[in-house]
């Protein structure tokens, strides 16, 4: 039987940007927090000197453990599903601060378009282009209400950027200059400008230089040692949430984080959650934690997972296309819209092998409602990018694709190319299908005996064409960079979603919008079912966007946050009045 504990204000499971946001936001008000996290206690200083390429990069040390739990996946509903053992770029982790202790630092905001993707398309195209099968809804927020959101988690994370030409109106510049500007990146942007594009420096969660931010914390300036993804900062010149929220959340006093905490449930009753119920997968002891407001911010699996086996919400039937939980799902599928062109230069080196994990540069011109899809065959679009995230020397050998895999002609291309490749990368926006969707497997349990999450994906000629479409332009600023040898991947129309497809950018399950008809939290992430519970992360976006979903994670977050004090301030009940007004 459960061990009972005394209630506390809030309990939040998870302990990344979203959860280490309303940690930080609710313990300078004065309420007390308890955050549960699965993985290990670490800190910055279990990093110092641990520039360990084989721990880190290959052999994925901050990663979640899968021994514990895992997902599976399959195409369609009439096949079985199999479990994912290992898949470098799902890079979920656990451990204090979670995936955002490792990420690169690449810090977009959505496009307006974003926000409101079904009415801007009908307008612009009418009602008949969307697909009878896409699932796509407008938010319920739009980008001018996000917008004070997003500077506050640039000015909390000390961005350092430059203003995208393109992109939307901010209120305030980054709080700190963009990174150095390498051979590498200026070619790339002298290539996109003569093309008549319109590239601008990356935004990055690096630090350009030493960074004080609006809660004290100090963030130091970046060396570019290339040590950055995958790997915590030793430097403490990344912006993660164990030198920015989690350390503001500490200095309060009414903060405390219980690591090898397993959340299993959501507990429950009539229109409230009364706290959370999880294991010490240390002494195998169950606890209940009791919480005036529950706040999960396990991401996009342990989100939606959560509600399914808590039994919070409808779950979603691709049958009837009645109920929310698991459904549009939506990613960077690493196999077909994560991928990008290589070029290889006879007359030019480059020191590829210094970096940091978002020194780039990026244009937009095919971005959204930047492009125009009466000319395609496919709907939204993808940026373009350059990124010199410093190439450690065991996991990156780029040769030409015509080279032996072993013997002499290996070795002498390996050492002639190790200085002479650059790569144009890519991002693509992904529109959900009916379906697509996330449920419990049947078949496969966690440690515990509960159903591992399945995820049923196949792709449609959407993310084929526009993968075909963006290669095609990639190869084109390839060429005017002057490289001998441009390469691209093959996308095939038997591409489709496999195990190699898993990407940590996957999004969706417990979607945001307007009405409980069309989502199962309001735009302050909380649930329309449960008013004191908030789920927040990737698992509300409707769509993900063409850009890395941090910054959206942050804005959503500090709004989620506010919604959480104004729920505790106020006599309870939902923020928001759902719209009658069906817009899916």
């Amino acid at each position: 039987m459960a061990i009972k504990l005394d209630k506390t204000d809030a309990v939040i499971v998870g302990t990344g940007w979203a959860g280490g946001i309303a940690a930080a936001e609710l313990t300078k008000q004065g309420y007390k927090v308890v955050a549960l996290e699965r993985g290990e206690d670490i800190s910055s200083e279990d990093f110092i000197g641990s520039k360990d390429e084989l721990k880190y990069e290959v052999r994925h040390d901050l990663y979640q453990d899968r021994t514990k739990e895992t997902i599976t996946t399959r195409n369609t509903t009439d096949e079985d599903a199999k479990p994912l053992r290992d898949q470098p770029t799902d890079t979920n982790g656990d451990g204090t601060g979670g995936t955002s202790t490792h990420w690169a630092g690449w810090t977009f905001r959505f496009l307006p378009f974003d926000f409101e993707i079904r009415s801007k398309i009908e307008e612009k195209y009418g009602e008949d282009r969307i697909p009878e099968d896409m699932s796509i809804q407008d938010w319920g927020i739009i980008y001018d209400e996000l917008e004070p959101y997003y500077d506050k988690f640039e000015k909390t994370a000390g961005i350092s950027g430059e203003e995208n030409p393109l992109g939307p109106e901010r209120s305030d510049d980054y709080p700190n200059p963009p990174m150095k500007e390498t051979p590498s990146i200026r070619m790339f942007k002298e290539a996109a400008e003569a093309l008549g594009y319109h590239p601008y420096r990356t935004p990055s969660a690096n630090m350009s230089q030493q960074y004080e931010n609006p809660d004290g914390e100090t963030i130091n300036a970046c060396v570019y040692c290339s040590f950055c993804e995958m790997y915590g900062c030793d430097f403490g010149a990344k912006a993660d949430p164990i030198v920015t929220v989690l350390k503001t959340a500490k200095k309060t006093d009414n903060f405390e984080i219980r690591n090898h905490a397993y959340v299993t449930r959501v507990l429950h009753d009539d229109d409230k959650a009364s706290g959370v119920l999880y294991v010490d997968t240390q002494t195998g002891e169950e606890y209940e934690q009791p919480a005036d407001i529950v706040v999960v911010a396990a991401y996009t699996y342990g989100n939606t997972r959560l509600m399914l086996l808590s039994e919070i919400g409808e779950p979603y039937n691709p049958e009837t296309g009645e109920g929310i939980i698991g459904k549009n799902i939506t990613a960077h599928y690493g196999n077909l819209l994560f991928t990008g062109v290589d070029g290889f230069f006879e007359d030019k080196k480059f020191n590829s092998f210094a970096g940091t994990g978002a020194l780039g540069a990026t244009l937009d011109d095919y971005n959204g409602h930047q492009i125009d899809n009466n000319e395609t065959d496919f709907l939204h679009g993808f940026q373009l990018n350059i990124s010199q995230g410093g190439a450690e020397p065991i996991s990156n050998n780029p040769v030409p694709k015509d080279t032996p895999s072993w013997g002499k002609e290996f070795k002498e291309n390996s050492l002639y190319y190790t200085n002479r490749h650059l790569g144009v990368g890519s991002m693509e926006a992904c529109l959900p299908r009916e379906h697509n969707f996330m449920d419990l497997d049947p078949r496969y349990n966690d440690i515990f005996g509960d159903p591992l999450l399945r995820l049923t994906v196949k792709f449609t000629d959407q993310e084929r064409n526009l993968a075909k479409y963006k290669i095609e332009k990639a190869k084109e600023i390839m060429e005017e960079m002057g490289a001998d040898i441009v390469e691209a991947p093959e996308i095939t129309d038997e591409t489709e979603f496999n195990q190699d497809s898993i990407h940590s950018h996957t999004t969706g399950g417990v979607i945001m919008g307007d009405s409980p008809e069309t989502s199962a939290v309001n735009n302050y992430s909380q649930m329309w079912e449960k008013e004191n519970l908030f789920v927040v992360g990737g698992s509300s976006f409707p769509h993900i966007g063409a850009y890395n979903p941090t910054g959206t994670i942050g804005a959503l977050a500090y709004r989620a946050t506010e919604g959480m004090v104004e729920y505790l301030e106020g006599d309870g009940g939902l923020l928001i009045e759902p719209k009658e007004e069906d817009k899916a």
